[in-house]
């Protein structure tokens, strides 16, 4: 067995053990105790988080990060990973930042020359656009790592009524137009709630909450269905899409798969909103001029003739 064969494999017995003696991995792997002390070194070395102690009954263990087997990968690969990287930076937070960027330094530096040459080409000949906002979101990964454990927490949320204090059990994390949310089950509301990521001011597990939610085994997909009406009151939308219209439209993420397009390239668009957001979809469809004409609900289209109204007087 080579040196390099042997680092790898100690490094998956080190994943299985977590605690041992540097007398045991030698008589596992048929060396001397000096042999796997060196290598327990160089191991060290490239950030492998072993912790010693002295005495009698010292040893070696694993500090508390599990460790994967080392993994062989392709250039094309290695590429691909760099590159979901770079799509991601815009974001500005992720849940998982340090660790991230922790683990693509150990990665680049032991690519070869060439490799790394290829990658800092690319990084210069792509880019992804995500609007960038002046707020942070300091218990991201809290929340992810809670909505996997299916763990509560106590939270304070800035809301429309001012900071609240609030027990949640959170469904998991998304991303949309530079904001993080976090849909939840809220203790507070006895119901699902939308809650933004840079509005929640302190996050902690609270041990003291109900385990029992309501339809535990939600997911990002499918927690809306599981919202009561009264926080969505759900309308129906019809759209009327010119060309260009149907073009801009299809950019809109929840409207692309509403969308019907007709033989000449205009289309339409029917499908359900929450009505709480009229706002929001009368600024939405104002901004699309003559591209699209809103034919229901009745209360989006009023909302809208009102803004156009009060756009006049302004320009009077």
């Amino acid at each position: 067995m080579t040196r390099s064969q042997r680092l790898m494999e100690l490094l998956v017995e080190i994943n299985r053990r977590r605690q041992f003696t540097a007398g045991e991995m030698a008589e596992a792997f048929g060396v001397s105790k000096r042999t796997i002390l060196r290598d327990l070194q160089e191991l060290e070395a490239i950030g492998v988080p072993l912790y010693s102690e002295v005495g009698p009954h010292g040893g070696y263990r694993l500090m508390k990060e599990r460790l994967l087997p080392p993994i062989a990968f392709t250039e094309e690969e290695a590429a691909a990973m760099f590159l979901a990287y770079e799509s991601l930076q815009q974001l500005g937070e992720l849940p998982f930042e340090a660790e991230t960027r922790t683990a693509l330094a150990k990665f680049y530096s032991y690519m070869p020359a060439d490799a790394k040459q290829r990658i800092d080409s690319m990084r210069h000949r792509i880019e992804f656009k995500i609007p960038k906002r002046p707020v942070g979101s300091p218990h991201l990964k809290l929340l992810l790592s809670a909505s996997v454990a299916r763990q509560p927490l106590r939270i304070v949320y800035d809301s429309k009524e001012g900071a609240q204090e609030r027990t949640i059990h959170p469904v998991g994390v998304y991303a949309e137009n530079g904001f993080w949310y976090c849909p939840a089950y809220c203790r507070l509301r006895e119901d699902y709630r939308l809650f933004r990521a840079d509005r929640i001011l302190e996050a902690e597990p609270d041990g003291d909450a109900p385990s029992d939610v309501p339809s535990a085994d939600v997911h990002l997909g499918d927690w809306r269905r599981h919202a009561s009406d009264t926080f969505f009151r759900w309308v129906s939308l019809e759209v009327r899409l010119t060309r260009n219209g149907v073009r801009r439209a299809i950019a809109e993420e929840w409207m692309a798969d509403g969308i019907q397009v007709n033989e000449d390239g205009s289309g339409s668009y029917a499908g359900r909103i929450p009505k709480p957001d009229l706002s929001y979809f009368a600024s939405l469809f104002l901004s699309m001029g003559t591209d699209a004409e809103v034919i229901e609900p009745a209360e989006l289209v009023d909302d809208i003739r009102d803004r156009l109204r009060q756009l006049q007087q302004q320009y009077l």
